[in-house]
């Protein structure tokens, strides 16, 4: 199924945001599954041995031993645990679902093992109560760096709990001009940084842009930033108000590359000694197994 379709099954609104300590056990659980991609192959252990364990540790007192539950359930009927987060629209935000679908789409994106740092990064700002500003531009990053859809990641964010219907209804609309309208002019044109520079340059008060989202230095930040590279405007948030920055794919590693280079160079390895011992056998080497075999085409009819 699409992540769109799945997206469509939540409501635009959900209840109060979950209590802190759910935010904190989620953030716990993310990355504890994320630190598995780093284990030697022979010693991971599969996702739903993992929930299991991951289980025993998190707080009894926190709805999140109920949700593995359920995770663990749809994995053993369907293999994903993206449907288990689908039916959980109470505890699990619609841009989480949508990003452990991505991951688990055909299409492949990215992997799980990625998904999961940056659902950890995520509880961890849910949990610490971070203003929506530095939710939205973390979002935002998390689907340029990761090259994501625009469309579907951007209606996810937009129906997010963690969002009141201001910004909800703003997101929905920048959905619908981005790619036709830089992101740094959005933010700058809804800034108090541009009114205070449109009332200066018209020497008159201006009529304040609907909705007022972002701060003046938010404003100059964006300013500063037209026409650049999307990815420096995010640079440049992290540096001047702190916001944390989505975490990258890991590189790989030499080690990473090493195994398979070997594994072709033994194979060429051992072509060439079977060569050389049918060489010293018969002495010379049989070129006809080389030889495309030729397969007589079928007469015509007329023949």
């Amino acid at each position: 199924m699409h992540p769109a379709i799945l997206i469509h099954e939540t409501k635009l609104h959900m209840p109060a945001a979950l209590p802190v300590e759910e935010f904190v056990e989620q953030a716990y659980l993310f990355e504890s599954l994320a630190k598995q991609v780093n284990l030697d192959p022979e010693l991971q252990q599969p996702l739903q041995v993992l929930l299991q364990w991951l289980k025993q540790e998190v707080l009894a007192t926190t709805k999140l031993p109920l949700a593995i539950d359920y995770m663990v359930a749809e994995i053993k009927r369907v293999g994903t645990i993206g449907t288990a987060l689908v039916r959980l629209p109470h505890y699990f935000s619609t841009f989480q679902t949508y990003i452990i679908n991505e991951a688990e789409s055909e299409r492949g994106r990215f992997d799980i093992w990625q998904a999961f740092r940056i659902l950890h990064q995520e509880a961890l700002l849910r949990s610490r109560d971070v203003s929506p500003t530095a939710m939205f531009f973390f979002q935002f990053e998390t689907l340029c760096r990761n090259r994501l859809s625009y469309d579907y990641g951007i209606e996810a964010m937009a129906k997010d709990f963690f969002y009141d219907p201001t910004w909800s209804q703003w997101i929905l609309a920048v959905r619908h001009k981005i790619g036709i309208v830089d992101l740094t002019d959005l933010v700058y044109v809804h800034s108090q940084h541009y009114v205070q520079n449109e009332s200066r340059r018209l020497a008159a008060e201006i009529e304040l842009p609907d909705p007022l989202l972002f701060s003046d230095k938010e404003g100059r930040i964006a300013l500063a930033n037209r026409h650049k590279e999307p990815l420096f405007f995010f640079s440049s948030l992290q540096r001047h108000l702190g916001i944390p920055a989505t975490p990258l794919p890991p590189k790989p590693t030499e080690s990473s590359r090493l195994v398979p280079k070997l594994v072709r160079d033994i194979e060429r390895l051992e072509v060439r000694i079977r060569l050389l011992e049918e060489e010293q056998k018969q002495k010379g080497i049989d070129l006809s197994q080389f030889y495309e075999k030729y397969s007589k085409p079928p007469r015509s009819l007329d023949q």
